[in-house]
């Protein structure tokens, strides 16, 4: 059964040239507010190399055009590949540099992250784990008492787990957002195709309502309504 189109949607993990990403920021927005997106956080990969040159100039971007283009843009970042004793002074230090909202990269099958990750990432006060993987039951149940976001994802390879996250969530009531990932303009999907996924990880119709009111909540608390 196809899933109802909601007619927009939110995304909260999104890369572009300041990292591995195809797009400028603002192509990247164009292209994603012509496809029904209402809010997206910008979310490069950083670690202690770069984070003080991706957040100034994606900290310049917001200054000069960040909110000319009638949709919420969030600035961000992703901490990639930060050994796990060093998340907290990690997410300090973003949160310190401007950074809106934080993404942890998780614990993905297919990428060879440091055991320890999520739950260091959860801990730290991220706002999202992205990818998380095979996540424990314990650190979904941490993250359900500390408000952190868990990620349903469309990227290939990252997505094998899907299922296995929404299990873990619903078991521990931890909270869902789906994103894409994008690092190209053909990772850019239509509110419809991402419903499509969520009902494909093994969401009933009340649990991909959850996951849009949930992205409504999050644009709420940046607008102030």
């Amino acid at each position: 059964m196809e899933p109802k189109d909601p007619g927009w949607f939110a995304d909260f993990h999104t890369h572009t040239l300041l990292s591995d990403g195809e797009l400028l920021p603002s192509e990247l927005i164009q292209r994603v507010k012509k496809k029904g997106c209402r809010c997206i956080a910008i979310t490069d990969h950083v670690d202690g190399s770069n984070l003080e040159l991706v957040l100034g100039r994606l900290g310049r971007f917001m200054e000069e055009v960040g909110e000319e283009w009638g949709i919420q843009v969030i600035p961000g970042v992703e901490l990639t590949h930060v050994p796990p004793t060093r998340l907290e002074r990690m997410v300090e230090r973003a949160r310190g540099m401007g950074a809106k909202w934080v993404v942890v990269h998780g614990e993905t099958l297919v990428e060879p992250v440091a055991k320890g990750t999520n739950r260091a990432g959860i801990e730290a006060g991220a706002d999202l784990i992205a990818h998380p993987g095979l996540i424990d039951p314990r650190d979904a149940e941490l993250a359900a008492r500390n408000g952190v976001f868990l990620e349903i994802t469309t990227r290939r390879g990252h997505s094998l787990s899907n299922g296995w996250v929404l299990r873990r969530a619903i078991e521990a009531g931890a909270r869902l957002l789906i994103n894409t990932d994008t690092h190209s303009p053909g990772d850019i999907l239509e509110p419809v195709e991402r419903a499509r996924i969520l009902k494909a990880s093994g969401m009933g119709d009340g649990e991909v309502e959850r996951v849009w009111q949930n992205a409504l909540e999050i644009m709420r608390s940046f607008s102030g309504k």
